[in-house]
């Protein structure tokens, strides 16, 4: 259908079907890349504007267009860049093609754990390096790292930044970059030279999107499961009782679907003290409303990001206090675990440090940082049997068995990606 035919109101309600993640060192210009493909910052909280990188997960939608005349690369684009609808080379009406939701993660290294949560909800990703620096950096193999941990299959590498190198330099950073690949997952990866900041080779990087990160295969008749990324309180300060909504949880749908009106259980919920002791209470709500990018709709899909209204008091979700958690049909949900039972996979090296040191084994009573789906907890090893691990955890999450986590362990002060577990 062609961008003409779509009021701007047709072209907002058209909900994102692909969640792309953007990783990669802190300074390698994410979230300027988000923003030339989107027209949106994805770092809008006051911390984030202050200091100039990205501390929580941020996100962006926007819808790729194509002219039917054209072709190659030249013949895409997004409605960011195109607002008209009408194609920069021939005049032709643009095409929708679909609608996708980037997911900007946090690159500097005391936010690992964050960008983790990132990557679990993402259907392919962007590895962003920089052509002026020494690639791989620290933080960018620790990345490259984290996506193949998650599982996320589909990737492309952005060489950014070449407007600010000759080319013999850019040719140079390329050639280590396609070294840095070489017998990995990502060995076939496209890498493609752009400057986000002048927008140059933008259009190359929308063709191979559409050629190299397909939508998933989604399956609707499952019940719905969704994966928390944020929670908060919409309700401006001095709101009075009578105006005041209830709690906003956000995230994707990984499968099935939400509609309003739906009662959902959120696990592991809330945090109580009973008999002296820390428990989790399961909350159950309604589905008051549902937010795909900046509009309302009745039924929300697997892809994209969605905000949803409920009941729930917004004490409840302010200040994202339900990261980490699963909403979905109550009896549907997976079990909550406080203490799991792993077999272990850990790396080599520790990939994102400079010296790259080895990876010692695991011990008993060890601290470690575990992140499944977009929960993230501390935990205490209890028992080590060869590649098998049970640990203790601070906060419980709710898990299938057969999940695949990732663990991190401090080195120096900070925690550093050694490896994943499957639940068993």
């Amino acid at each position: 259908m062609s961008i003409l035919e779509l009021n701007i109101r047709e072209i907002e309600k058209i909900q994102p079907l692909t969640n792309i993640g953007t990783a990669g060192h802190v300074d390698n210009g994410k979230s300027t890349l988000v923003q030339a493909l989107t027209g949106k910052w994805t770092a809008y909280h006051s911390e984030e504007l202050k200091r100039g990188i990205t501390l929580k997960l941020g996100y962006a939608d926007c819808t790729i267009l194509k002219c039917p005349n054209c072709e190659g690369p030249e013949a895409y684009t997004t409605d960011a860049l195109s607002p008209e609808g009408i194609c920069k080379k021939c005049g032709s009406p643009l095409e929708v093609v679909r609608k996708v939701s980037f997911v900007d993660v946090p690159g500097h290294e005391m936010l690992m754990a964050v960008m983790l949560s990132g990557a679990m909800i993402m259907d392919g990703a962007i590895l962003v390096v920089d052509a002026s620096r020494d690639e791989p950096l620290p933080q960018t193999r620790e990345h490259f790292k984290a996506l193949e941990i998650v599982g996320v299959k589909n990737l492309i590498v952005v060489q950014n930044k070449i407007d600010i190198v000759s080319k013999e330099r850019a040719v140079e950073n390329y050639k280590k970059v396609r070294e840095f690949l070489e017998g990995t997952w990502a060995e076939g990866a496209p890498i493609i030279p752009v400057s986000a900041l002048h927008k140059v080779n933008v259009d190359v990087l929308i063709y191979a999107i559409e050629k190299y990160i397909p939508t998933p295969v989604r399956d609707y008749s499952k019940p719905p499961l969704m994966l928390i990324a944020r929670s908060f309180d919409v309700n401006k300060p001095g709101t009075p009782p009578e105006k005041l909504v209830g709690g906003v949880i956000g995230g994707t749908l990984v499968q099935g679907k939400l509609k309003v009106g739906d009662e959902i259980e959120i696990r592991p919920g809330l945090r109580m003290i009973r008999k002296g002791k820390i428990v989790y209470q399961p909350l159950y709500t309604e589905v008051v409303s549902l937010r795909a990018g900046n509009v309302e709709v009745d039924e929300a899909y697997p892809g994209g990001l969605i905000g949803v209204g409920t009941t729930l008091d917004p004490y409840l979700t302010k200040a994202d206090s339900l990261i980490g958690s699963l909403a979905g049909k109550p009896g549907t949900l997976p079990p909550i675990w406080s203490e799991l039972k792993l077999e272990v996979h850990l790396l080599e090296r520790v990939v994102g440090t400079e010296e790259m040191e080895k990876v010692e084994r695991i011990k008993t009573h060890e601290d470690l940082l575990i992140n499944v789906g977009t929960a993230t907890t501390l935990g205490s090893v209890t028992s080590v049997r060869g590649d098998e691990i049970s640990i203790r955890l601070k906060m419980p999450i709710a898990t299938n068995v057969g999940a695949r986590v990732a663990i991190s362990r401090k080195i120096r002060g900070r925690w550093r990606l050694i490896g994943w577990g499957i639940v068993k």
